[in-house]
């Protein structure tokens, strides 16, 4: 996965130990994603076993970051199962990009 590649070669040259570790933490639940996306044909059952992953520490405060992750999830799984072209290669970064921002937003208001 394209994604995970990058996400990789960054985490190669991040400096940063908090980065590093959201990074690692990162492509931990991308390779999760694909196991479930390997188990699971419809999005629903997909969708479910993929929320809960732990996106924030313990899940505590995922279902705050459930609208992005929910389409981050939908996008996944359309790479996956929809031939892994540029269309679902662009739609799955997009939504990465906006979960993330939102994730970090969160993250910056419990400093």
């Amino acid at each position: 996965m394209p994604l995970v590649t990058e996400m990789e070669q960054r985490l190669e040259a991040e400096e940063s130990p908090f980065r590093a570790q959201l990074l690692r933490e990162d492509i931990a639940r991308l390779r999760r994603l694909e196991s479930l996306a390997r188990e699971h044909g419809s999005l629903a059952a997909f969708a479910k076993d993929g929320l809960y992953i732990g996106w924030t520490q313990g899940d505590f405060r995922t279902h705050e970051l459930k609208e992005p992750i929910e389409a981050l999830l939908a996008a996944f799984h359309a790479y996956e199962t929809g031939g892994r072209g540029d269309e679902q290669d662009r739609a799955l970064r997009a939504a990465w990009e906006a979960f993330d921002r939102q994730r970090m937003q969160k993250l910056l208001g419990c400093l």
